[in-house]
């Protein structure tokens, strides 16, 4: 998850401890996401997503990151 996360919070104009608080989880535990040393719940993803303007999904399966990254990338 890492690079894409990281990159997908930037664009947001968010801080880790910012996107923390708006899904109502510690900062740590963002932090750990980012890293790549958790996977968000079900429910957390979901509300991340809705925070970052991706599909939940994103966060389980490797293709639809690579994909959506790729895209987001190539279009700018």
């Amino acid at each position: 998850m890492k690079q894409w996360l990281k990159i997908m919070r930037e664009e947001k104009g968010y801080t880790q401890e910012s996107i923390a608080e708006k899904v109502g989880i510690a900062k740590t535990t963002y932090s750990s996401y980012e890293q790549g040393h958790r996977r968000p719940s079900i429910t957390t993803a979901k509300k991340l997503a809705v925070v970052l303007g991706v599909p939940w999904t994103i966060f389980f399966d490797n293709e639809v990151r690579k994909t959506y990254v790729f895209n987001k990338e190539v279009s700018k």
